[in-house]
């Protein structure tokens, strides 16, 4: 999609059976210039677009750009579409195969007696699920249909298994949402975006999504306890009451309990997402499915014990004040009694667990890792990792593993300290090169890093981490680069985390001031109303988080600007307060 403007989104996928079948609130204090969209596009009525079916003794060209235009029919449907097509391809053509958007198409030009061809201009592309995969290789932007004459009529012969249409089309009818899945080993959930239909059939495509599952694509890096080979009918329905009644079709019923738990789970998380939702039930083949104790309606707040920010992780803030741990929210920071909070370890950045039992601090020189517990007076500190050439600040994921970047001489060296071991890992795209900082997702399953280009200025990377069902990591996918909207080169000097599918982005663009911005992970275009925003004066870092009741701050050497929505401005800091940060 075009990149010249943040846009709506939000998730899933209802689209392939028919198609396919806050503002922010800013520091109250010092001059802001803060970028917003006038409203929601879900407040929006969606325009009904009834196409034309194809005209007698319409041109070669005609044809197509009839077929083009019929593919944005509103309501979204593709009978009138498929008119256009000649008769062996009415049946065989498939558009829940895949989505293209494009920002503009060249007019349909004839390449010969009997091809027609359109360019499209930036065109970026959605899977079968819904899922954003990015732009369309430069080598498909030249769409070919070949024709033929049936009944004295052009009929297009040959057209890709997709559904093609404007951007501005697609940002109006569709939405970003997340399915849940679990982790590899069953004790986390890892949120995985897609898009979905606008309209009151969102917890339909929530349904339809989850039983699709996460893909081959995913395989060990999330799984899904919804038996596969189910279907949802004709549609899930909700009472007035807010209780959605999901009746599955099929003869697989959830292993056992367990399953059934996870099952749930999922399914709650998912649904939570639709505000006429409160609760569900869930038969299979007839049967009702009900959790320990007989229960059968579930409330969509169940399953708080598989939260992806982690489960009961404290809220509180975390960091250094003339070298010693300290602990609290942004109004008051206070040391702690641990061995880190009474004596100074000559540590310069640190990060403290999900639980907030263990922190783990950079040594002055970068060369080492000390971790202690953060309560435990009179414990001992212990050293995980030493001679490295400069460590950043590490990063802890749900299974207590501690995550190291250590910038050598040769580039950037990927490792993590697991049960005591030390073990290196390969990410393509990300090891061996200028990596100027990096986050590690809660659940474990993603990682995010600044990569510095040279002339060509920073890029963002990320990568998913794959694990067996004991927990062992396995590797990493090739890191893929999230597209920044603008021109000029990025100088990024923070990252944080903005929601479990989102960062907050840090980038300077002048000597005293810096843009913050927050990014979705699949590399999909900023939704309208997220996070954008210029602040005057030297902004050194950010602290976020990925739970969406944990505030986000711009930091400077004397002060935290809150910049999320329930914000109260400013709150200045001790002196000597440094390297803030939330679990994790």
């Amino acid at each position: 999609m075009s990149r010249r403007r943040p846009w709506a989104l939000a998730v899933v996928v209802t689209a392939v059976t028919l198609v396919l079948s806050g503002c922010v609130r800013l520091p109250e204090s010092g001059p802001v210039v803060e970028t917003r969209s006038a409203g929601s596009l879900d407040d929006q009525p969606i325009i009904n677009i009834d196409p034309r079916p194809p005209q007698p003794g319409a041109s070669a060209t005609e044809v197509v750009k009839g077929f083009l235009d019929a593919m944005t029919a509103t309501p979204i449907q593709t009978t009138v579409a498929r008119e256009f097509l000649a008769k062996d391809l009415r049946t065989s053509w498939n558009p829940q195969r895949r989505l293209i958007t494009y920002a503009d198409a060249s007019p349909p030009r004839l390449r010969g007696p009997s091809k027609v061809a359109v360019t499209l201009t930036s065109a970026d592309q959605l899977d079968a699920r819904l899922a954003w995969q990015g732009r369309l290789p430069r080598s498909k932007r030249v769409v070919d249909f070949p024709v033929t004459m049936e009944n004295g009529e052009y009929r297009i012969e040959d057209a890709p298994n997709a559904l093609i249409v404007p951007e501005t089309w697609f940002e109006q009818r569709f939405r970003e949402v997340s399915l849940y899945f679990f982790d590899p080993t069953a004790t986390i959930l890892v949120p995985e975006p897609v898009f979905v239909p606008r309209g009151d059939q969102l917890t339909t495509a929530l349904v339809k999504g989850l039983l699709r599952g996460p893909g081959t694509e995913l395989d060990r890096v999330s799984r899904s306890f919804i038996p596969p080979g189910l279907d949802y009918g004709v549609s899930v329905t909700v009472s007035d009451a807010g209780v959605a009644d999901i009746s599955l079709k099929g003869d697989v019923s959830p292993e056992n309990s367990q399953a059934v738990d996870l099952m749930m789970a999922q399914f709650a998380w998912t649904l939570r997402q639709d505000p006429a939702v409160r609760a569900f039930q869930v038969t299979v083949g007839g049967q009702q499915i009900q959790l320990p104790g007989g229960v059968s309606e579930v409330s969509v707040e169940e399953g708080a014990a598989y939260d992806p920010t982690g489960f009961r992780s404290s809220s509180l803030l975390y960091g250094l004040r003339d070298g010693l741990l300290v602990s609290g929210t942004a109004s008051g920071l206070d040391p702690v009694d641990g061995p880190l909070g009474q004596d100074r370890e000559g540590i310069r950045s640190l990060a403290v667990n999900l639980d907030a039992t263990r922190a783990a601090g950079v040594t002055d020189d970068g060369s080492a890792v000390v971790v202690a517990p953060v309560h435990a007076p009179g414990t001992e500190v212990r050293q995980e990792a030493s001679g490295a050439s400069d460590l950043l600040r590490p990063a802890w994921d749900f299974a207590d593993r501690l995550w190291l970047v250590d910038r050598t001489p040769g580039g950037a060296r990927i490792s993590y300290v697991w049960h005591d071991r030390l073990t290196a890992l390969q990410v393509s795209g990300i090891t061996g090169r200028q990596v100027r900082g990096f986050l590690v997702s809660r659940d474990g399953s993603r990682l995010v890093a600044v990569v510095h280009r040279g002339r060509a200025g920073d890029a963002i990377m990320v990568s998913r981490i794959k694990h067996d069902d004991q927990g062992r990591v396995l590797g990493a996918e090739r890191a893929q680069r999230l597209v920044w909207e603008g021109s000029g080169r990025l100088r990024i000097r923070d990252l944080a985390w903005r929601t479990t599918t989102s960062i907050a982005v840090l980038n300077l663009v002048g000597d005293q001031l810096a843009q913050v911005r927050a990014l979705p992970l699949d590399g999909s275009p900023p939704a309208i109303g997220s996070l954008s925003t210029t602040l005057p004066g030297n902004i050194e870092g950010l602290v976020g988080s990925p739970a969406p009741s944990e505030d986000l701050y711009a930091r400077t050497r004397s002060s935290l600007r809150d910049l999320s929505s329930s914000g109260s401005g400013l709150q200045n800091l001790e002196s000597g307060t440094t390297a803030l940060g939330y679990v994790g």
